[in-house]
């Protein structure tokens, strides 16, 4: 995990002083790329305790579609707490764009349109299976359309998939980057998301490649990311997943063996 301690240091000597939507104030860069080789171990931030169990239920809530924190896949995790409306509700956020984009087709018959819903995820497997060269193997959060009705525009934006020689690899485009918080847990989540989707189609995950618009530390979080950049790197834990499908997977098929980290950094959320 030396490049997302090479990315802090980065943007602490490198980044530029920008006011922002929160009012706290970051050091900002705009354009930065980290690759990550699964077959490594697996790519987890070690100079913290990164909670895992959360990174987990987080990502099969979106895969779920999910877009209530009351939902029974997030009880265990609050992250999307100091967004969500009343009633818990989020709007249309990542799992519903992920599973349930919506599309309008003509009904001949009527001479109307009728709603319907694109799975992406489940179209992306298919393609990986059925066509593996192609270049539109693409999962996408950023519905514009829907922006204004959810409680947080999407922050890692979309994502694509890319086979060769029997590995699967995976590149996010993330627009807004919390270098100190949102990084080290969007790492994780789609390392596991590129583990899982490799697992059912019978590929090896190599890279994760995280490609970075507004890579950003806020100004209270400078101080403990500093302690962070004093601490040693350990060895990478490895990833143990049940044999199912993606959309069948659950918290108890998802195991992570070795994690051996520093002790845990609190940094305020800027909401």
């Amino acid at each position: 995990m030396e490049q997302y301690l090479g990315l802090v240091r980065h943007v602490l000597e490198h980044g530029d002083q920008k006011q922002d939507r929160t009012g706290t104030g970051t050091i900002s860069v705009f354009g930065h790329q980290m690759r990550f080789d699964l077959r490594q171990g697996f790519p987890i931030v070690t100079t913290k305790k990164i909670l895992f169990d959360a990174v987990v239920w987080e990502l099969l809530w979106f895969l779920r579609g999910a877009t209530n924190i009351n939902d029974d896949l997030v009880q265990h995790t609050p992250i999307w707490n100091a967004w969500a409306r009343e009633g818990g509700e989020l709007g249309p956020v990542y799992g519903y764009q992920w599973r349930k984009w919506e599309k309008f087709v003509l009904d001949e018959k009527t001479n109307s349109y009728r709603k319907e819903h694109v799975d992406q995820v489940t179209q992306a497997i298919r393609m990986i299976k059925q066509s593996p060269d192609s270049r539109r193997i693409i999962v996408s959060a950023w519905n514009v359309a829907d922006i204004e009705k959810m409680a947080l525009p999407p922050c890692h934006a979309f994502f694509q998939f890319y086979v060769v020689a029997g590995h699967l690899d995976c590149q996010l485009y993330q627009r807004s980057a919390d270098i100190a918080l949102g990084v080290p847990f969007n790492i994780s989540s789609y390392a596991l998301l590129l583990s899982m989707v490799a697992k059912e189609c019978g590929l090896i995950p190599r890279y994760f490649v995280h490609t970075l618009g507004d890579a950003h530390i806020y100004s209270n979080h400078v101080d403990g990311l500093k302690v962070q950049l004093e601490r040693r790197l350990r060895v990478l834990p490895r990833l143990e997943l049940s044999d199912k499908k993606v959309l069948d997977l659950r918290f108890e098929d998802i195991r992570l063996n070795g994690y051996d980290h520093d002790a845990f950094i609190k940094f305020p959320i800027a909401v």
